[in-house]
Order: C-alpha cells, then sequence, then structure tokens
C-alpha cells in the first residue's frame, strides 16, 4: 500500500513539474510575440540604476507623462502625445524604471523615490528643464515624489486619476499580483502569470477603465500586450508593494510643494477612490487646481482625451 501511495504521490508531482515547464515556455513564448508586436520605438537613457525608455513628439514646451501601475508610455501615445504636439507641446511619455521597455537593476529602484531620482536624472541627462509633469495614478505618486525630492527638476504637476495617498488595500484589480514575497513573485511571474493574465484580461480591462468601456484596440495602441511578459508581472508587483512603503511619508511633504499643482479625477473611479484623494491633495495643497468627472473612471487619458488635453494645457500655462 505505501508503494502505491508514493508511486501516486510522484506522479502528481511529475504532473505538477511538467505542467509548470509548459507554463513557462507558454509565458516565454507569448512574451516574445508581445514584444515583437510592441518594440522599443523611442530613445534609451542611461541612469543609475538603470536605463529609461522614452519617446517624443512635437517641439515646445516641455510635457513629460508618467504612467501609472502595471502600465507603459502607450497609455499615452494611445491619444494624448499627438495631441499635445499638435498643441504647440514637446509631448514626452516615459516607459517607468522597470516597465514597457525600461530596465531597473533590482527591486530597490521599484521604490517610487528612486524612480522619481531615475527619472530626474534622465531630465537632466536630456536637458529636458522645467517640464510640466503628467503623472497617472501611481505616475502621479512618482511625479509628487519628483517634486517634493527634486523641485529643480519640475515646472508644474498635473495630475490624473492620481495616487496621492496609499489605500487601506490595493483595488480588486490588482489583487493578483499583491505578492509580497519576491522569490513568491518571481515563481508567478515565470509560470502563472501570464496564462492566467490572458484568461482574465478582458475582465481586468474592464474592471480598470470602468464605469467606461475599454476600447478594442487597447491591447495594442494602449500597449496592453507588453503585460503580457514575465517581467512586466513581475516589475509590476514590485511596485505594487512600493506603495505601502513609500507612501506615507510622500503625503506627508506634499505640502512643501510650492510649483502649480492640478488633479484631474473622474468621480467613477474603481481603481482609487476619487473622494479619498481628492481630499488628501487638498488638505495639503488648498490651493490646487482640481478638476473631477461625474461617472468617469480611471483611464481618462484614454477616454477623455480632449478634456484632458485641456486640463493639461492650463496647467501647462502655469509652469513655473
Amino acid at each position: 500500500m505505501l508503494n502505491i501511495i508514493l508511486a501516486i504521490f510522484g506522479i502528481v508531482i511529475l504532473g505538477i513539474i511538467i505542467a509548470l515547464v509548459v507554463a513557462w515556455r507558454f509565458s516565454h513564448m507569448v512574451a516574445g510575440k508581445a514584444a515583437k508586436a510592441l518594440p522599443p520605438k523611442g530613445h534609451f537613457t542611461e541612469v543609475r540604476g538603470g536605463r529609461l525608455h522614452w519617446v517624443e513628439m512635437g517641439e515646445g514646451q516641455p510635457v513629460v507623462m508618467i504612467h501609472g501601475l502595471a502600465g507603459n508610455l502607450h497609455n499615452f501615445t494611445y491619444a494624448m502625445t499627438k495631441r499635445l504636439a499638435a498643441a504647440g507641446y514637446r509631448a514626452i511619455a516615459i516607459d517607468r524604471p522597470g516597465c514597457g521597455w525600461s530596465e531597473r537593476d533590482s527591486d530597490e529602484q521599484a521604490r517610487i523615490p528612486e524612480q522619481a531620482r531615475m527619472i530626474a536624472e534622465m531630465l537632466e541627462k536630456e536637458g529636458i528643464e522645467n517640464p510640466l509633469l503628467v503623472g497617472h495614478s501611481l505616475g502621479g505618486a512618482v511625479s509628487l515624489a519628483l517634486a517634493v525630492n527634486h523641485p529643480e527638476r519640475v515646472g508644474a504637476l498635473a495630475l490624473v486619476s492620481a495616487l496621492i495617498k496609499a489605500p487601506d488595500k490595493p483595488a480588486a484589480a490588482f489583487a493578483g499580483i499583491d505578492i509580497a514575497n519576491p522569490g513568491m513573485r518571481r515563481f508567478v511571474a515565470e509560470t502563472m502569470a501570464v496564462p492566467m493574465s490572458i484568461r482574465n484580461g478582458a475582465k481586468t480591462l474592464a474592471f480598470v477603465f470602468g464605469p467606461d468601456a475599454a476600447p478594442d484596440d487597447f491591447r495594442i495602441k494602449g500597449g496592453g500586450l507588453l503585460s503580457l511578459r514575465p517581467g512586466a508581472f513581475y516589475g509590476a508587483a514590485t511596485d505594487l508593494q512600493a506603495v505601502a512603503l513609500d507612501m506615507p511619508a510622500i503625503t506627508e511633504r506634499i505640502g512643501e510643494i510650492s510649483h502649480p499643482v492640478g488633479l484631474f479625477y473622474g468621480m467613477g473611479d474603481r481603481i482609487l477612490s476619487a473622494p479619498e484623494q481628492i481630499e488628501a491633495l487638498r488638505t495639503a495643497l488648498p490651493d490646487a487646481d482640481i478638476e473631477t468627472m461625474d461617472e468617469r473612471g480611471h483611464m481618462p487619458l484614454v477616454i477623455e482625451p480632449e478634456r484632458l488635453e485641456a486640463f493639461i494645457v492650463r496647467m501647462a500655462q502655469r509652469r513655473a
């Protein structure tokens, strides 16, 4: 009987190992196809701790756009870069460290102040002076960190659906990437993450965009396919852990910001609580320019580009 039990146990273990190997091979096959579909098309700037990938369009006053959690610069090139370039601005979209085609040397560079430091170094190296920072979601938190830690690199802030203070818990859409242990994050990234992302992709997009509908072309035009890579999952999961570690100190220092600051929010946002985030900014900066949209969600840079453009232009005109 014991031999039979051991044999069954061995078969089960072998089956699990085979399944994991198949998942690993499948994940890297999908990752290769995603990379081929959306290859890097911009500049690379070497900074301490990694290198940053960025694209630009147009000439004039610089507007630097920083995307959110699990995103990439295509979130902004979907609609905003072309609009701002046509309006007479130098529209620059950055892949945050460890996202899109940007790289970071270790998990330490996932910390929000470190991401801000790397972007500040890139701006200095490339001679991009006093830009308007447009920070979406987690990119808003990075923009705030830039303003408090590197004020000489900032002209003004236009925050969009931004993380101003850490929520009590991540949104339901990010439950699958809330993995504290780095080893487990890597294991999940290399095996189960890509198949599960494919399976749940439509549901996740619906939640992120809701109550608005996600556009059918977002996976290509908006860069969604780039999330189907083990490294993208690991990077996003590591970024999420940095929120609880770093946001309390950043939120506490927002009142030190002397640059013009604006905040644009959809009141139907399902990722962050608009009232909570707005109140956090208003408490720290009573004179902040706050604009809201009723019954709109987390992705106005895709859903409401015309209205968001008007807000960005207004903030650009207030740049220090």
